[in-house]
């Protein structure tokens, strides 16, 4: 899933502060999960913000919505009263903070989070980070563990130097991405294709953009 992290409520009052009327939508999908963009954060944050610019002595009017996913425009057709505002706060991915912009383009929208990565939820409330979106998987190679997210490096063949009792050299309690490579494919059975070399992958294929048109 996407994992996202809230905006400071002054980074989000700064963003709107020439406007007295603003709406902030949520998404109940992915950052709904991660407790950071679903209905329950779209009412905080609002309410936050009504105090905030009350206490600068300036009302300011929040209106409240959120909708399944803000990255499909089917669900984006939910979103009511969008021309009554003067600007849109998206709790949402990236991608669906373009998606709302997209849908109302002559409204100004802001994020109210930060994207973070592709995660995995370990427990409730602690996700581990899993996939960059490559564009060119490679997991079949390396024994369902991902090197290019998983190593802070992304070593395409490892581990490196820095590597100790199972740790990485860049500190806390990170662990080597390698390591878990070896200890899967070892536990697999494996093993024999841990020594073959991988060959450099095609960055190209990420990054770039995009489409993929699977309605043939």
């Amino acid at each position: 899933m996407i994992v996202a992290e809230p905006k400071s409520l002054d980074e989000i009052k700064a963003m709107v502060d020439a406007y007295d009327r603003v709406l902030m939508v949520g998404c109940g999908t992915c950052v709904e999960v991660c407790l950071t963009g679903g209905e329950r954060a779209v009412n905080l944050t609002a309410t936050a913000l009504r105090l905030a610019r009350k206490v600068d002595g300036r009302d300011i009017e929040v209106g409240e919505q959120t909708v399944i996913r803000q990255c499909d425009f089917e669900y984006l057709d939910e979103v009511r009263d969008a021309d009554e505002y003067q600007a849109i706060v998206s709790l949402a991915c990236g991608v669906g903070i373009q998606g709302i912009a997209r849908k109302f383009p002559n409204t100004p929208v802001f994020p109210g989070v930060n994207t973070t990565f592709m995660g995995f939820n370990e427990e409730y409330g602690y996700y581990t980070e899993m996939c960059k979106g490559c564009g060119e998987c490679i997991l079949h190679l390396t024994g369902g563990v991902c090197p290019v997210a998983r190593c802070a490096k992304s070593l395409l063949n490892g581990p490196c130097g820095g590597t100790n009792n199972g740790k990485c050299e860049i500190g806390g309690d990170k662990d080597c991405g390698w390591v878990l490579i070896y200890n899967k494919m070892e536990q697999l059975g494996t093993l024999d294709k841990f020594k073959e070399i991988n060959q450099p992958k095609n960055y190209g294929k990420a990054g770039n953009i995009r489409s993929m048109d699977i309605r043939k």
